[in-house]
């Protein structure tokens, strides 16, 4: 499974990129606030260029000819830039028109499988079911991964399933054994995935022998 992940940090960016464990970024137009110190459309640019998997940048514009108009011009910034377009009727069309265009895209905000198969249908590169949004409303959003990846597997649809909003590790995980090609997660859930309590707990005992084992042996190395 592929891991994306969600910011529009560079320093985060980078400090994940040198782990080789980051396959890809997404962003949006929140994340992109968050930088407030920085202009967007040079922080995006300058995403593209450092990431070399795909980076999806998001559209603003609700009407057909302006979406195709921006999604045009963020198509420029990168080979790598996968155009991220809300789900909707216009979305849709979309989504059509820049399929034919070789122009990859992202739809966003998927709340049931039916988004997600027609997204599909329409030629999306990827769908981005919002799990953690459900969740937070009472329903369940790995449900919703199992109907999806189920779908798909059953016509072969070849459209990617990105798990986003991802609230904690164990969304990753259940993600990841139900089958899901991707899910992009915010820095300090990835930095979650990387510890463990036992983990240091153990690193300090080896440590502290190791000490030992010097100050037995003092010319001791490597």
């Amino acid at each position: 499974m592929k891991i994306f992940l969600d910011t529009a940090n560079i320093e985060a960016i980078k400090k994940y990129l040198e782990l080789g464990i980051v396959d890809g970024i997404t962003t949006n137009p929140s994340l992109l606030l968050k930088e407030k110190s920085r202009d967007p459309i040079d922080l995006m640019r300058n995403i593209v260029k450092l990431v070399d998997g795909p980076v999806s940048l998001e559209i603003v514009a609700i009407d057909f000819e302006e979406i195709i108009e921006e999604s045009l011009k963020l198509a420029n910034y990168g080979d790598n830039v996968v155009v991220k377009i809300p789900m909707s009727s216009v979305g849709l069309k979309a989504i059509n028109f820049l399929t034919k265009k070789n122009i990859k895209t992202n739809v966003t905000l998927i709340f049931s499988a039916n988004q997600a198969l027609l997204a599909a249908k329409a030629g999306a590169t990827y769908v981005s079911p919002f799990i953690g949004r459900l969740d937070d409303i009472g329903h369940d959003g790995l449900t919703l991964i199992s109907d999806i990846v189920q779908i798909f597997t059953n016509y072969d649809i070849t459209t990617q399933v990105l798990v986003a909003s991802i609230r904690h590790p164990i969304h990753v995980i259940e993600s990841a054994k139900l089958g899901a090609d991707v899910v992009t997660l915010p820095p300090e859930i990835l930095q979650k995935m990387i510890y463990h309590t036992l983990t240091d707990k153990g690193l300090d005992v080896f440590l502290a022998d190791w000490g030992k084992l010097k100050k037995e042996n003092p010319n001791l190395q490597f």
